[in-house]
């Protein structure tokens, strides 16, 4: 079948969102062209389709594996999406595929990985899946050198790298202002807080207790940590989707928000101090230049067991102090409300910006638009 002209699939996370990368594109195509607006839909699961038509009512939606997605699936003129597609699903040789993907690797990603724990996969099958998936992508993001490095390994890519920078983080640069941030913090908490700490932990493919039923540890005692920080301090927990009901923030809820589904990047641009372990939101909030504190309290459990690292997680110069036990991370939040900040580390967050930050500027999802609008030629 031809394909038709400017009939473009946006999917995020395998139709579980609208989110990332695809809206960032999104929502700067049809602010250069208007026009298009009309041939772009967004790929979901029929799950999430009354709960995102209600949150998207400007967005086209179409449910992902019906009749009328093979329609419109089949006749792409684009597909682009941060995740992977099921290898069952032939792509038309005449589709460009933009494959965004969703964040700088710290973890071992696709071929590089060992040994595989995800409940009902292999580890042969696994890398056949991936290294097939990636045979598709016409195009390839990489937000760094770092990572179109990592990319060629993991995924055996050997197409079309676009060295542009995520366009999900495009806000951090174009939006980070007191106006915007005040009217995030006004519209996600009815007030102004003084000071906003997010704990962003990684997701930990081995803590299930069986398939499809995951657990979450929060590492740390609420009643500590607020006796630990300054007034007004207000604590986003960003969970991984799958765990989000599982988190016990009883008798702390005027001081502690589960926020699982917001937009990540508003939720960077209010947060004065990141605290996570492994998670890649560590690279997406460099550009912000922003103090970073790490508690990995089962590093050697993830990093010898679970995933693997690109690099040794202890001698990277990391842009913020790295703790492991509770009593650890209790004191380096003292020294952080003592000191503002963490003085010590700012070398070390400049330069973890410039090596994973460099071909970040603001202008990537303008850059994707450009592709598109000439119609994907190289």
């Amino acid at each position: 079948m031809r394909v038709k002209s400017r009939l473009i699939i946006f999917e995020s996370f395998n139709g579980r969102d609208i989110s990332d990368n695809p809206l960032a594109i999104y929502k700067q195509l049809i602010q250069v062209d208007p026009t298009i607006q009309g041939s772009c839909y967004f790929s979901v699961k029929p799950s999430e389709y009354s709960r995102l038509s209600q949150q998207f009512p400007n967005i086209q939606l179409i449910k992902r594996f019906t009749p009328g997605w093979v329609k419109y699936m089949a006749r792409a003129d684009f597909w682009i999406m941060n995740s992977r597609m099921p290898k069952w699903w032939q792509k038309n040789r005449q589709t460009t595929y933009i494959q965004t993907w969703h964040g700088t690797p710290l973890k071992k990603l696709g071929v590089d990985i060992q040994h595989v724990e995800i409940p009902g996969s292999t580890t042969a099958k696994y890398h056949e899946g991936f290294v097939a998936e990636a045979a598709r992508w016409d195009y390839l993001i990489a937000p760094n050198q770092y990572s179109e490095t990592i990319f060629k390994s993991a995924f055996k890519f050997n197409n079309h790298f676009l060295e542009i920078g995520y366009p999900r983080n495009d806000t951090l640069y174009n939006d980070n202002n007191h106006h915007y941030i005040a009217q995030v913090k006004q519209a996600l908490f009815g007030y102004q807080p003084k000071t906003v700490m997010m704990y962003a932990p990684t997701w930990r493919d081995d803590d299930f207790q069986q398939q499809g039923q995951y657990k979450f540890t929060l590492p740390f005692n609420l009643a500590e940590f607020f006796q630990t920080v300054s007034k007004g301090t207000v604590l986003i927990i960003r969970p991984h989707y799958l765990v989000k009901d599982k988190i016990d923030i009883t008798g702390f809820e005027d001081r502690v928000k589960i926020f699982a589904d917001e937009d990540i990047n508003e939720l960077y641009l209010i947060t004065d101090l990141l605290i996570t372990d492994y998670s890649s939101v560590m690279f997406d909030y460099a550009n912000l230049k922003r103090p970073m504190l790490f508690f990995p309290y089962d590093l050697a459990h993830y990093r010898d067991e679970l995933r693997g690292f690109y690099f040794d997680y202890r001698q990277e110069n990391l842009p913020g102090p790295v703790v492991t036990t509770s009593s650890e991370f209790m004191s380096a939040l003292k020294n952080y409300r003592q000191a503002n900040g963490f003085p010590d580390y700012q070398s070390n967050l400049h330069d973890f910006n410039q090596k994973f930050c460099a071909w970040e500027n603001g202008q990537a999802a303008q850059k994707i638009c450009q592709l598109i609008l000439q119609g994907g030629k190289k």
